[in-house]
């Protein structure tokens, strides 16, 4: 069953789980490459998960939410990002594990997702503090949560995350440009209650 858990607080714990398959790959050597693989594939997993639902729930609610030009460029800019960790991921796994090039490649993957999240720790989360209330963070934890546990059954069944990487990847280009073209997110769902429309009456 979805925890109590804020939406930020369980980004925040994905952002840790993750740090630390990538520091565990960090350290791995090419004399053990059935490791790299498999640490590979938990990484791909914990990755599809985490950004399927920040894109689809937690970052249409925050552009929603917030009024102010510089925090709906970090929307976009974190859309892109995770597009960025689209394209290098799959070099990642072509590669030979037990090669200089695997761990090459891993370092600038790893540097990716470092940047990313603290950037989103930094900014964006702190902005999301302000912009919700306490109580839509804990609604947004539950939905985010049902949905995580929606996508594990999903990839099981599926029996990797491939195919449901491609086709989000596919759905966020076409939001993306949408965003891009029209302003804003067509994807994000109106806000109960009276605090985002009092506060983009008062801004300037």
């Amino acid at each position: 069953m979805p925890t109590k858990t804020d939406a930020i607080s369980l980004l925040k714990a994905d952002h840790e789980k993750v740090r630390g398959l990538l520091s565990q790959l960090e350290k791995s050597t090419d004399r053990a490459a059935s490791r790299r693989e498999t640490l590979l594939a938990q990484l791909e997993t914990e990755i599809l998960i985490h950004t399927t639902i920040e894109e689809e729930i937690f970052y249409p609610a925050y552009r929603e939410a917030v009024s102010k030009k510089e925090d709906r460029k970090l929307y976009q800019e974190a859309i892109e990002e995770h597009h960025v960790v689209d394209l290098v991921l799959p070099e990642v796994k072509e590669a030979d594990p037990a090669s200089e090039i695997f761990s090459a490649k891993a370092k600038v993957l790893k540097e990716l997702i470092e940047h990313h999240a603290e950037e989103e720790e930094k900014e964006m989360f702190k902005r999301a503090r302000k912009a919700f209330e306490t109580e839509e963070l804990k609604e947004l934890g539950e939905r985010m949560m049902a949905r995580k546990e929606e996508l594990m059954e999903q990839m099981q069944a599926e029996g990797g995350g491939a195919k449901a990487r491609k086709s989000r990847s596919s759905g966020r280009g076409k939001r993306s440009s949408e965003a891009m073209a029209n302003g804003h997110d067509r994807a994000a769902p109106p806000r109960q209650g009276g605090r985002s429309e009092s506060r983009h009456q008062t801004a300037h």
